[in-house]
């Protein structure tokens, strides 16, 4: 009861004029900084930040969780429509989103991300009234055991993403690791693997990977089959928007499963939406009664990773408030915003704030209402980015992609790699390699090293410390059946075939 009265003092605080316009814009920035390659949440909070200056402590941090849940969705427009993820929790979306919209269902793939989207970011925000306490002193569990155990659990998993070759999805693991490896060394300081290239040395930018091997390999391979076709090119029809019933059956328990996978990887400091869109696609491949669609266009592999990343948002924030620890680069702008205004996160911002805190979760309910009406009511217009056609359409992708790139560090260096990756996704479509998971093993690349790191520190270089803490260890065996099961399964397989023909 106690809850429901704080809830209505925080709505009377979130619907003021003033808050509801810049919950609003913040929303409306985010969508569009969420579209745009290279800007993503945390780049977009910290051009917001100087914004904020002058404002209520309330009204600027309303504003920012606003574009916080906005930059969730926007990723999803760019990642349907021509394959290229506006920041790293929208590669999973890159699988099946964009081969909806080859197939011409964008309005769908978009309309069903928009509506698991609000129903995850909403269920977030209760989750985050009612549950805060007890899983916050779960995730203050985790140490670098842990999270080296969830990293390597993810790593095993990524196999199971495609629907195409093992061997090859475990070589572009491989690969991605790799490429993860060059720049400082962050325990030693000394630069590694950069091969005297100054622009290696802070190591090679997730986005530049992602964008090269999705957005320009994808038009670098479509140009190359439309010049085969003698530039014929078959116009892509929009014939629903909303999701048929078939759809909406197919799509509810990823949603959910979605929503409850997100929410509890966001909790955890430092795992982020990212994780938490791929385990959640890895979740649904395995439920599915047809996982060979995955990877073709299977709306459940557009719903549970976009329910994941947006209830990764509501769980980022529950550290943050209560106990001041950031659960994402996100939201540590965020924690350094609330220093400045002179709060102090933690439990007693509760007791000593109630005001700003229940203003903020408020707003939250009132955002994904916004962002809702906002990108359905806008789908008609973004499908229409499919009618642009190809001979203008794929300079367009990679004149957005260089300037993306460009844009978040200045550095000519990323952008010649950018054609590097371009080049290299072009063969890996060619031979029907998986992108995926090496962009995947990229991001996880430097935090599974540091994990390890920092575990061998802490037990004098005995590996004993994954085996004898429990939550490590149940990590890791979920990892090595991921592993095992396809391989036992294959054998399965073929011994069924072997004796049906005897």
């Amino acid at each position: 009861m106690e809850t429901l009265q704080q809830l209505i003092m925080g709505f009377h605080v979130a619907v003021t004029p003033l808050n509801l316009l810049l919950c609003f814009l913040g929303a409306l920035a985010g969508t569009i900084i969420g579209a745009l390659p290279g800007i993503g949440p945390s780049a977009g909070l910290a051009i917001l930040l100087p914004l904020t200056f002058g404002m209520n402590p309330t009204s600027a941090m309303i504003m920012m969780a606003g574009l916080y849940c906005g930059a969730m969705y926007g990723g999803t427009i760019t990642s349907v429509l021509i394959n290229v993820p506006g920041e790293s929790s929208s590669v999973m979306t890159c699988l099946d989103g964009y081969q909806m919209a080859l197939q011409g269902r964008a309005g769908k793939a978009l309309g069903i991300a928009a509506i698991g989207s609000f129903i995850a970011g909403t269920a977030s925000v209760v989750f985050l009234m009612l549950l805060s306490i007890p899983l916050v002193k779960f995730a203050l569990s985790f140490g670098p055991p842990e999270y080296f155990a969830l990293m390597l659990m993810g790593l095993c998993t990524i196999a199971g993403l495609t629907g195409g070759s093992v061997l090859k999805a475990l070589v572009g693991t491989f690969l991605g690791l790799l490429i993860s490896t060059p720049g400082m060394d962050a325990f030693s300081g000394l630069p590694r693997l950069t091969f005297g290239l100054t622009g290696l040395l802070g190591g090679v930018n997730f986005l530049v990977v992602a964008v090269g091997l999705f957005g320009i390999g994808e038009v670098l391979y479509n140009a190359e089959q439309i010049m085969k076709l003698e530039f014929v090119t078959e116009k892509i029809k929009i014939k629903e928007v909303w999701p048929n019933r078939a759809e909406w059956r197919v799509s509810a328990m990823p949603i959910i499963r979605g929503t409850f996978i997100g929410f509890i990887v966001g909790v955890l400091p430092g795992a982020g939406s990212t994780i938490a869109s791929f385990m959640s696609y890895a979740t649904e491949k395995r439920f599915s009664k047809h996982p060979e669609l995955f990877g073709k266009g299977a709306i459940e592999g557009v719903a549970g990773p976009e329910a994941a990343n947006n209830s990764a948002t509501g769980g980022a924030m529950v550290p943050l408030l209560t106990l001041g620890i950031p659960g994402s680069g996100t939201t540590a702008i965020m924690l350094g915003a609330l220093m400045m205004f002179g709060l102090q996160p933690g439990p007693l911002l509760f007791q000593k704030n109630p005001d700003f805190v229940w203003g903020v979760i408020a707003s939250m309910y009132i955002g994904n209402i916004m962002l809702l009406i906002m990108n359905i009511a806008c789908i008609p217009l973004f499908v229409k980015i499919l009618k642009i056609p190809n001979a203008l359409l794929f300079p367009l992708i990679i004149v957005f992609a260089t300037v993306g790139v460009y844009s978040v560090d200045g550095n000519i260096f990323d952008v010649w790699m950018l054609y590097v990756f371009g080049v290299m996704g072009y063969f890996m479509k060619k031979f029907d390699m998986p992108p995926a998971p090496v962009v995947l093993s990229v991001v996880l690349g430097p935090m599974i090293e540091r994990a390890l790191r920092q575990s061998l520190a802490m037990s004098l270089g005995s590996y004993d410390i994954f085996f004898t803490r429990p939550i490590s260890a149940v990590l890791l065996l979920v990892g090595l059946a991921a592993v095992v099961w396809p391989v036992i399964d294959m054998a399965r397989q073929r011994y069924r075939a072997r004796t049906g023909k005897a």
